[in-house]
């Protein structure tokens, strides 16, 4: 699981100690994501499955996508689709994935990057593997999280911003126990390069074999951690979880996990995927690609999309040598 590391984390900035009136927010629920495909036939685990949506809000979606190492031939992507009302953030850890827009927007994704696209008023959009890789086969492992718009921004012109891994903002906890990487919004005053519409944080961490992670977290943003590899506890009440597995939390300041002193084999240790946000607190009408929030906006999005308002499929794919930036 390459992403974005150091050689030696003690170089990194450290999180503040916290003391003993630290609030550590307890599980609210413990719920296991369920495997299923999506696209042309990739595996995904549905990370958010049986979370109520007020427990999500502003996050409405959150796929992880493998971890698979595919043979010669078998890598698989999505076909042309159309979006409206959200933004779509896609974390590669492993592999490649080229993506293009309706728009003229594209680019490649890597280790450790993020290709962030707020679909705003709507736009077509496709994800696949490069070329070379469906004739060689090879690791594959990702994220793609949606997050909902509020009502002020779902018409917005589509933008992309193209975050590469080293841009993350890297931390670690006072002992060196764990690397932080600081994707989106705030963690102990520490500002990541990803631009939101709504407060949000969202952090890759790495919790090594026994360590502890003690998080400062926004007291009006939810909180989500989902665990990409590995075991360990959560939680003011230290609950069990493991690989594939979501915790939402209740009310304070600070989020705990500890890593279990002994992992897999093949798991070096406990992988987290950590998110966070101020609610919208918006009615929600989702169907599909889209995300408004009346029924009635959901059907003008339907007739904007067969009437060609959200753009055309062009003629030829992009050559993808890299992302393009924050494209308005």
């Amino acid at each position: 699981m390459p992403a974005i590391t150091v050689d030696d984390v003690l170089v990194l900035p450290r999180l503040p100690r916290l003391g003993e009136t630290a609030s550590y927010r307890p599980v609210r629920r413990l719920t296991t994501a369920p495997s299923g495909h999506e696209g042309e036939g990739f595996p995904v685990r549905r990370a958010f499955a049986g979370v109520p949506m007020h427990e999500l809000d502003p996050f409405l979606h959150l796929d992880q996508m493998g971890e698979v190492d595919y043979a010669p031939g078998e890598p698989k992507g999505t076909s042309w689709h159309p979006h409206r009302g959200f933004e779509t953030v896609t974390y590669m850890i492993d592999g490649i994935m080229d993506h293009q827009d309706s728009q003229g927007g594209g680019g490649t994704i890597t280790d450790g990057d993020t290709q962030w696209m707020t679909a705003g008023s709507g736009l077509l959009h496709i994800e696949a593997p490069p070329e070379h890789l469906v004739a060689s086969g090879g690791l594959f492992h990702g994220l793609q999280l949606w997050v909902n718009l509020p009502k002020v921004a779902k018409m917005m012109p589509p933008r992309y911003q193209d975050i590469r891994g080293r841009e993350s903002v890297l931390l670690t906890t006072p002992d060196g126990g764990a690397l932080i990487r600081v994707i989106a919004g705030e963690v102990a005053g520490h500002r990541g390069p990803g631009s939101t519409h709504t407060p949000i944080s969202i952090a890759h961490v790495t919790v090594q074999p026994g360590a502890e992670l003690s998080l400062p977290w926004q007291p009006d943003f939810n909180a989500l951690v989902y665990v990409l590899a590995g075991r360990g506890t959560v939680g003011a009440d230290r609950r069990p979880f493991h690989t594939g597995q979501l915790a939402t939390h209740g009310p304070g300041d600070a989020l705990r996990v500890t890593a279990d002193a002994k992992q897999d084999s093949n798991t070096p240790a406990l992988e987290l995927y950590v998110m966070g946000g101020q609610p919208i607190r918006e009615p929600v009408a989702h169907y599909g690609p889209f995300v408004m929030n009346t029924r009635d906006e959901l059907i003008q999005a339907f007739d904007d999309f067969q009437a060609g308002l959200l753009g055309v499929v062009p003629a030829e794919r992009l050559p993808h040598t890299g992302g393009q930036g924050d494209r308005p």
